[in-house]
């Protein structure tokens, strides 16, 4: 009795799921996606063996090649209390739109007359902003006044932090506020020598100098 052959179909894998899959995938990163702003100025940094890299939570002084110093903290909520803090001291008010604004944004490298109209710029024009450095001179010095603002505020959320790891009961890595100064290689050193100076006259002796990693010849 001869056997009885059945029909052989070819195997067919249908990709509409996977394609609507990615698709959909795509779609999610980029609404989830937020973009870092962009830094007014950039710095080339010298270059060091250390391979310490920067802190997550700091205050950073960034000091550009033509001596201009600009001012940055981490943190949105941290940066709108520290935008407070010199409103109330410098008497500027500032919208709710102004402080929403200013918390997204990168380094800031104006005076405070100028800084509303700096928040108030687009974006897209703010590089082409004429920054002009934060004043620190000995009459008026307004970096001092960041640093400080940015040290009280910054600590406050770092203790806000370790008491809600330390209520939940989970062991969460918390870092402290750290301070540091990223300075462009051709700086004038008079200029870092006075960011210095007004990180002392704070009593702030522990700060990190931001460079760039080489190999030692060692190695």
């Amino acid at each position: 009795m001869p056997k009885i052959k059945m029909p052989r179909s070819s195997p067919s894998l249908d990709m509409t799921p996977m394609v609507d899959l990615a698709f959909l995938l795509v779609t999610f990163f980029i609404l989830t996606s937020s973009f870092r702003a962009p830094e007014p100025v950039q710095v080339i940094t010298p270059s060091s063996t250390s391979d310490k890299l920067m802190p997550e939570n700091a205050v950073l002084i960034t000091i550009s090649d033509s001596g201009k110093v600009f001012f940055n903290i981490n943190g949105s909520d941290v940066r709108i209390k520290v935008l407070e803090k010199m409103s109330q001291k410098y008497k500027i008010d500032f919208t709710k739109k102004e402080y929403e604004e200013f918390s997204g944004m990168a380094s800031i490298g104006v005076g405070m007359k100028n800084l509303k109209k700096f928040i108030n710029t687009e974006p897209a024009k703010r590089e082409k902003f004429k920054s002009t450095g934060i004043p620190m001179d000995s009459l008026n010095n307004q970096l001092r006044d960041w640093i400080q603002a940015g040290w009280i505020e910054g600590m406050t959320k770092y203790k806000e932090l370790k008491d809600q790891a330390k209520e939940s009961g989970k062991t969460v890595q918390v870092e402290p506020l750290r301070f540091a100064i990223k300075a462009d290689g051709k700086a004038n050193y008079i200029v870092v020598k006075e960011v210095i100076k007004t990180f002392t006259d704070l009593r702030i002796f522990r700060f990190n100098l931001l460079t760039n990693f080489e190999q030692s010849k060692d190695e």
